[in-house]
């Protein structure tokens, strides 16, 4: 333990414990998968409760919720450092279920922005950098590949589906994309108050055993500020930054648009273009976790690039997919190649870093400005497509430049940090 560093309690010194490594995967799977799982919400409100609102301001809801995710964590950071995990896990568990519980309730469009968007996001900030930095405490030599492990729960839950399609698709379809999968079986039976009260039982159970579990192990010698001005001077943060702004900008687009294209595009019948984006977090799930195996022994930055380029590469080849066969197999190839921009970036931009007692405030900092890409991105892509007439074209080219220019803005951080050695672990 590094000097300085007040340990809270002592762990087996060689075996990490599962609860270690549960908790924080399980808190995950809620985050992103419900989040995920709006498509559907998304949905039911455009044909039955929101009739009047367009699909675009409704999507809002769901923007709010990933923005709020990276936004919070910002502030949440510091407070994690003095010591506050439990209060974070509590407050953030609390808000999240009254979130669900509230959405439940919800009969007008600022009641489902108040309680969907901004409550649960909320609560959704304040317990992922938890999730995040306690696994990182108890791993050294497999450290990114921890964080892979964590965060490949989020793909278990995911699901997203467009909101002109989903009605399309069979009610009474099982598969292994948890919450979308619960709230489709069960809305038709027992209504959208109850299904969503379940998937809110089903979270105040797992997240009251991570806050019975889940502990702190150690804490910083000072406590960081929420704002490093130093940083907006360190050239290769500020590229890096810059490259998770674009990647996000338009890394989810085929998430959200991948099965009306299959459906306008390569003559696939219903259930197979529904379960496109269930491949996808499938793929998304090993993209998680081999390239954060393979970064212990490269480096997270090297890994990274490689893996955007890939995206690119799909992206742009996205736009000539007409058959079944390869729509199949661009959801494989760009669910793992994806994965990889949710886990690696924590790791890459503490490769980049000068001071490593300000890591987290850097990385609030960076997860902030990438979570805008976040709020914007699916709502551009989807004013650029009609799913009408079926005209994708545009928003694939969008997805395709801003995921390029992302790659080159990480390509650049490195190359500024460390020149243009081949070899260097970073």
């Amino acid at each position: 333990m590094a000097p300085g560093r007040r340990r809270l309690f002592r762990p087996h010194e060689y075996l990490v414990r599962p609860q270690d490594l549960i908790p924080s995967h399980a808190n995950l799977s809620h985050l992103r998968g419900i989040i995920n799982t709006f498509g559907a919400y998304q949905n039911f409100y455009q044909i039955n409760i929101f009739r009047s609102h367009s699909p675009s301001a409704i999507s809002w809801i769901g923007s709010v919720q990933g923005f709020l995710l990276l936004t919070i964590s910002a502030f949440t950071g510091p407070v994690f450092d003095a010591g506050y995990n439990r209060t974070l896990l509590s407050l953030g568990s609390f808000l999240i279920v009254l979130g669900l519980m509230m959405t439940s309730l919800v009969k007008q469009y600022y009641q489902a922005f108040l309680a969907q968007g901004v409550c649960f996001g909320i609560g959704a900030g304040m317990i992922f950098v938890p999730s995040i930095a306690v696994v990182s405490t108890y791993f050294h030599s497999h450290r990114a590949l921890a964080v892979g492990v964590t965060a490949s729960g989020s793909s278990l839950g995911e699901h997203s589906t467009p909101s002109r399609l989903s009605n399309q698709l069979p009610d009474n379809y099982t598969g292994g994309v948890i919450y979308p999968t619960l709230f489709h079986s069960l809305q038709p039976r027992i209504g959208s108050g109850w299904a969503t009260r379940t998937i809110g039982l089903m979270a105040f159970i797992t997240l009251g055993f991570t806050n019975i579990v889940m502990r702190q192990r150690v804490l910083p010698a000072t406590r960081r500020k929420l704002f490093d001005v130093s940083a907006l001077r360190e050239a290769p943060f500020i590229l890096c930054t810059a490259g998770l702004f674009f990647g996000f900008l338009g890394l989810y687009i085929p998430f959200f648009y991948i099965t009306p294209y299959a459906r306008f595009k390569t003559g696939a019948n219903a259930t197979l273009a529904f379960y496109l984006v269930p491949i996808l977090n499938a793929g998304s799930i090993f993209g998680r976790l081999v390239p954060n195996a393979m970064a212990d022994h490269f480096g997270a930055l090297n890994m990274l690039i490689p893996c955007t380029l890939v995206c690119v590469v799909l992206a742009f080849t996205w736009t000539a997919v007409h058959e079944v066969g390869g729509i199949v197999a661009f959801a494989i190839l760009y669910g793992f190649f994806s994965g990889s921009f949710v886990s690696l970036p924590p790791s890459a931009i503490l490769s980049l870093s000068n001071d490593l007692n300000k890591v987290g405030t850097h990385l609030g900092m960076s997860f902030s400005i990438a979570g805008i890409g976040i709020l914007i991105g699916s709502p551009v892509g989807g004013a650029l497509l009609n799913l009408d007439t079926g005209h994708f074209i545009r928003a694939q080219v969008f997805c395709a430049v801003v995921i390029t220019i992302s790659c080159a803005c990480l390509v650049l951080a490195r190359v500024t940090k460390f020149g243009c050695a081949i070899m260097i672990k970073v």
